[in-house]
């Protein structure tokens, strides 16, 4: 039995894996458990092990290379095409066996449990401030009930609510005085927690020099830096700096109409987080960068001179931002702020 591509498709319980050889002929085709899957892949040669880069892979991947073997991870949307009909367990590894063959598929580079360690923080802070959001707009629609409005912004609806508890004759009954209360409280108990995460976040850009480097960065703070360094590493997977930017769905669409190249939207494809991030970070630094004497600075006021909408122009810094963060991975250098624009 000769296998040069071992094609696993991970389950919660139990993993399809499928054997090809050199020419690509099945040699394999079994269903086992995590263990036995393991003891499996021990015994046999080293060979290439192909995934999906879903949930519980980098674990597999890193137990799997300290065993000598070559592991590829790939996003599940370019596995898919190679899915032949009626779809099941087992025709998923063999499509991923064949997807990790073709000599132009986009690997995912293997997460170290540093890096899965940061993006578990990341998401459990995402799942914190969602709840706060969400408490806080029904707090507003409970207050709104009772004819009390408040002006829009987390914080000054949170001193307008405390201030109306303090207040000795407050209009609202006893009942619902006493729910603002207990919500203001979980509110309260939120807060603490997403700003322990932020101290986390801040003390890990403080130990870590790649990290340090992203902060220095306009528009990139610790949330972001922190965030590109669990999802891209050193950004070894991407050859371009285009690349990164068409991952996180910040490239404009293109077509040709009357031989003219002609710019839609943004393609949103990739991770969203990461994007909204990014976004958000070219949206606080853009009123400053637009008015500094630098490369970057003059490339946003030629962008704003010509009518385009702001908007538009804060994503566009979002994928250039993107870029220099590529070029201070993969180059190793800190960022110079007089050179701006063209480090990417």
């Amino acid at each position: 039995m000769t296998i040069s591509i071992l094609g696993i498709d991970i389950g919660k319980n139990s993993c399809s894996v499928v054997g090809v050889d050199d020419k690509g002929a099945v040699t394999i085709r079994r269903t086992m458990r995590r263990q036995t899957l393991l003891d499996f892949v021990s015994k046999i040669p080293t060979c290439i092990i192909a995934m999906e880069a879903c949930c519980g892979a980098h674990h597999l991947g890193r137990l799997f290379v300290s065993q000598g073997h070559e592991v590829r991870l790939m996003s599940p949307e370019y596995v898919r095409p190679y899915v032949k009909a009626q779809k099941n367990d087992d025709r998923d590894a063999e499509g991923i066996a064949e997807a990790a063959s073709r000599p132009t598929m986009r690997f995912v580079d293997l997460k170290s449990e540093e890096q899965l360690d940061i993006q578990s923080l990341h998401r459990v802070r995402s799942r914190l401030v969602a709840e706060r959001t969400t408490l806080i707009n029904q707090m507003r629609a409970i207050l709104l009930e009772r004819g009390l409005i408040f002006a829009a912004g987390r914080c000054k609806f949170e001193s307008a609510v405390d201030a109306l508890l303090n207040e000795q004759t407050i209009s609202l009954s006893g009942r619902v005085q006493r729910l603002v209360a207990e919500l203001r409280d979980e509110w309260k108990m939120l807060d603490t927690k997403i700003a322990a995460l932020n101290a986390e976040f801040l003390s890990l850009a403080r130990d870590d020099l790649a990290t340090r480097r992203l902060t220095d960065i306009p528009g990139i703070g610790v949330l972001n830096a922190t965030a590109l360094i669990a999802a891209i590493g050193n950004a070894s997977s991407f050859d371009r700096a285009r690349d990164l930017g068409a991952w996180l769905g910040l490239v404009p669409r293109q077509f040709t109409t009357g031989g003219k190249p002609r710019l839609l939207g943004i393609t949103k494809r990739g991770n969203v987080y990461l994007r909204t991030l990014l976004v958000h970070g070219a949206r606080a630094a853009m009123p400053t960068l637009s008015q500094s004497d630098t490369p970057l600075g003059q490339w946003l006021r030629g962008l704003l001179s010509r009518g385009m909408h702001r908007n538009v122009v804060i994503v566009a810094l979002a994928n250039k931002l993107a870029r220099i963060a590529w070029a201070v991975l993969r180059k190793e250098r800190p960022f110079d702020r007089a050179y701006g624009a063209t480090t990417a």
